[in-house]
């Protein structure tokens, strides 16, 4: 049987990754990306065939992922020129996999009906190393038949994939995310920070406390490098802000309370002010630690 042809349009930090589990899994995939180098070395790594546009990616797919910057890039290589909503096939599935707001989500659903194909907004959790080792989490919103199709073929670069509801309901579940990692991130950092002013061994007391009560996928996978004063690992501090005014925005619309989320952003906008947008999230801890 032929291999089910899929496109895969942004080569980042997470796309260039995931799009390469699904050729690793066979099928046949067609790349787009804004920057030609990369896709030339997608493309020289593991096959598959180089567009020049995200209109001639998506012609033909079954499968068109996506996974961008923001709302503007999005809209760009969806409905801009030459954007995959001209060549998509009628039936095709596209599958964002951008962090975004529900507002762009809902507005490329009712075009993708439209022009008689499906949408599913399907931002991902887990990181650089998550989406290396096709262990991401897929918090999905659309409709359930066509996340039904699209399921198994998501498996290949995630851990855990699930519907959360209609359109939508991915990215702001994708926003209830990051707001327990921004919140989780302060405390850490306020921890370790204690713990080195307070004269303690740092690494012992995150070794012993992440037994307990107070253990975290934050402490367990940032707690050494933060302790090490390291900070290149993971998401970058610019893209955190970025999802964190998507969430604010949406909490100004639903009447959510957010002060800490409020907060930790304008934390983020100190880290950024002192040169380090490209630093990760860990790098709350900078911000305390700076001068002393």
């Amino acid at each position: 049987m032929a291999a089910v042809k899929t496109a895969f349009i942004g080569l980042g930090v997470m796309g260039y990754p995931m799009a390469g589990h699904l050729r690793k899994a066979g099928y046949e995939v067609t790349v787009y990306n804004r920057t030609g180098a990369k896709a030339e070395r997608w493309v020289e790594e593991y096959g598959g065939t180089l567009a020049e546009t995200p209109e001639l990616a998506a012609q033909e797919a079954q499968f068109v992922f996506c996974c961008v910057g923001d709302d503007h890039d999005l809209h760009a290589v969806t409905l801009g020129e030459r954007g995959a909503f001209h060549g998509i096939a009628k039936g095709a599935i596209f599958i964002d996999n951008t962090t975004a707001s529900a507002e762009i989500a809902r507005a490329l659903y009712a075009e993708a009906r439209e022009r008689e194909f499906h949408f599913i907004d399907a931002p991902v959790s887990g990181g650089q190393s998550g989406a290396e080792n096709g262990a991401l989490t897929v918090m999905c919103g659309g409709d359930e038949d066509a996340f039904s199709q699209a399921r198994p073929i998501i498996d290949v670069f995630a851990r855990a994939v699930t519907l959360m509801g209609p359109v939508g309901s991915g990215q702001l579940t994708k926003m209830v995310n990051q707001t327990c990692i921004a919140g989780l991130v302060q405390g850490l950092s306020e921890a370790i920070h204690f713990s080195q002013k307070a004269g303690l061994d740092t690494k012992k007391v995150i070794d012993v406390i992440s037994k307990g009560a107070a253990q975290s996928w934050q402490m367990e996978n940032r707690g050494q490098t933060m302790i090490d004063d390291t900070f290149d690992f993971g998401f970058a501090v610019d893209w955190m802000r970025k999802d964190l005014s998507i969430v604010l925005n949406e909490a100004r619309k639903n009447g959510a309370q957010l002060p800490v989320t409020a907060l930790v952003d304008q934390f983020y906008a100190d880290i950024q002010a002192i040169g380090g947008g490209r630093w990760d999230t860990s790098s709350l801890l900078r911000r305390l630690t700076r001068g002393t």
